[in-house]
């Protein structure tokens, strides 16, 4: 499951039920009363899966799974289509992280239950840039018409990529890349970008381009992702948005974040109207209890 196996027009359509979700909670209570959705979560995350168990524990359903490989027949050398093969016997639905891309893509292949893409390497978070859709469409009103600045590890950062490849299919949108040299976004982006005849910039301080964006997406630097301690030590606090830059912004700026954070959002942010990443992971829970109940059938 990607964002892009979806119109833009069955996005809104997705949207639209997440946010009568938010709304009427009670009225989807019991919606998965007979339904079990598996997590099998071959790399650690806390907000990814507990989010897609409170949304199944939500709907009514309830959850298997496991949290760790090393907790899984993973250990023992199964492959990941035999995994989905029994998973499939036992729950209605899975939602799977796995540090190899395409890991998801192949399970689904050989699963008989819907499978949702809950992270696959540096590659996709299919669901976290349904999140972060949710969250500017409820929140700025649309999809569209904007400049938003990503910053930090452009490079690795899935959530970045899937994120970008998911609001060039909206109109007028334009893009500022803030990041150190080592950490620009692919050329595989810009390249499509490019053909796209889509603008975007390339940028090393953020203050330069703040005053500018009517969103701001800031994410880590990610230590797993790094084969050397040195480059992440030398990159790790390249940014960090605090009060004094995000002065330098409009009032009707938005921050995200796809979380965790560790240290590129200092804490005194949170106070500030503009930061909507605490929002964002509220807003994580409602789309996929969405996208549970549509990939179910029972939307």
């Amino acid at each position: 499951m990607s964002p892009l196996d979806f119109t833009t027009q069955e996005l809104d359509k997705l949207f639209d039920l997440a946010n009568d979700i938010e709304r009427n909670p009670k009225k989807y209570a019991h919606a998965c009363d007979d339904k079990i959705l598996a997590t099998c979560f071959y790399e650690p995350s806390t907000r990814t899966r507990l989010s897609f168990e409170s949304a199944m524990i939500r709907l009514g359903g309830r959850v298997i799974g496991f949290s760790d490989a090393a907790c899984s027949s993973a250990a023992k050398g199964e492959s990941v289509s035999d995994t989905i093969r029994v998973i499939s016997c036992y729950a209605d639905i899975c939602a799977m992280r796995h540090p190899k891309e395409g890991a998801p893509m192949v399970a689904a292949e050989k699963s008989l239950i819907p499978v949702i893409n809950a992270g696959d390497g540096g590659h996709q978070h299919p669901t976290q840039t349904l999140t972060d859709l949710l969250t500017i469409r409820s929140l700025k009103g649309r999809l569209g018409d904007f400049t938003v600045g990503l910053c930090g590890d452009l490079k690795f950062g899935r959530t970045v990529h899937s994120l970008i490849h998911a609001l060039v299919r909206y109109e007028n949108v334009r893009f500022l890349f803030i990041s150190p040299e080592e950490l620009r976004v692919p050329d595989y982006i810009t390249d499509m970008l490019k053909s796209r005849n889509i603008p975007y910039n390339e940028v090393i301080r953020l203050e330069d381009v703040i005053a500018e964006l009517d969103l701001l997406y800031m994410t880590r630097v990610q230590k797993e992702r790094f084969f050397n301690e040195e480059d992440y030590i030398r990159l790790k606090d390249f940014y960090i948005l605090d009060a004094a830059k995000l002065a330098l912004a409009g009032d009707d700026l938005l921050v995200l974040h796809p979380l965790p954070r560790v240290n590129e959002i200092s804490v005194e942010v949170d106070s500030d109207p503009r930061a909507a990443y605490f929002k964002q992971a509220q807003y994580g829970v409602y789309v996929r209890m969405a996208l549970i109940l549509t990939l179910l059938g029972l939307a």
